[in-house]
């Protein structure tokens, strides 16, 4: 993905917030599309192709937290929340459930667009990545992930669908296996933000992908908790091709 001509869409019930925000966005050398309600965004993201959405949280109809949870559960583009100032349960459960980064309203555009092209930026990096093993596909357990096409394909052929936050955490453990990653190290490795000591992200995204890849996720052999420490990924990692 080119970040100059990536295509951003702008999701809020408010006329000028969407309208203005997506004019500067297009000043500054990006593409946008706006909605005004959830409804309308899922036809945009079916018929156009859309590499992050701007997300106001508070919407009539359904809000911006259940449209941010289809689109980490379908392994849609990612999402940045617009938050109300006070609202700090929208923001932590934003978090929760997957979304890349979220912006206190009323903000600067100028830090939006800075957290815009930081999480561009750390998809774009995501996508690229190597192994050493292989250049395309990595080999764990009974799973492969393509690291092209973003695909986590079981032992059974089914692809099985990876949020952004998901498929970066996965990436980093596969490119550090049995080593032990801190909560700290990981939440840079996979959203660029500086901790907090309130940022259970990392945790949950953890607690997601032992659902999806685990055998049984309340007895995890493959992301194994290091006490006082963080995480490790036990498995080999190797080369399906090979």
């Amino acid at each position: 993905m080119n970040e100059a001509s990536a295509h951003i869409l702008v999701v809020d019930d408010h006329r000028d917030i969407r309208e203005t925000l997506a004019r500067y966005l297009v000043k500054n050398g990006l593409r946008a599309s706006v909605a005004e309600s959830a409804a309308q965004a899922r036809k945009l993201l079916g018929s156009a192709s859309i590499d992050l959405v701007v997300l106001d949280v508070m919407m009539p109809g359904e809000d911006g937290l259940s449209l941010c949870r289809y689109l980490v559960e379908s392994g849609g583009a990612p999402v940045i929340l617009l938050t109300a100032m006070a609202e700090d349960t929208d923001r932590v459960v934003g978090l929760e459930i997957g979304a890349d980064d979220y912006v206190t309203k009323p903000f600067n555009p100028r830090e939006l667009l800075a957290r815009i092209r930081a999480v561009l930026r750390r998809t774009s990096l995501v996508q690229k990545e190597r192994d050493p093993v292989s250049s395309e596909r990595l080999a764990f357990d009974d799973w492969v992930l393509d690291l092209s096409r973003r695909h986590l394909v079981g032992s059974d052929e089914v692809i099985t669908p990876l949020s952004t936050g998901e498929f970066q955490l996965l990436v980093a453990f596969l490119k550090r296996p049995k080593m032990v990653l801190s909560r700290d190290q990981l939440l840079d490795l996979t959203s660029g933000r500086s901790p907090n000591v309130f940022d259970r992200s990392i945790d949950n995204q953890v607690s997601r992908l032992r659902r999806k890849i685990e055998r049984d996720a309340k007895k995890p052999e493959l992301i194994k908790t290091v006490w006082g420490g963080g995480y490790t990924f036990t498995a080999d990692v190797r080369d399906p091709d090979a």
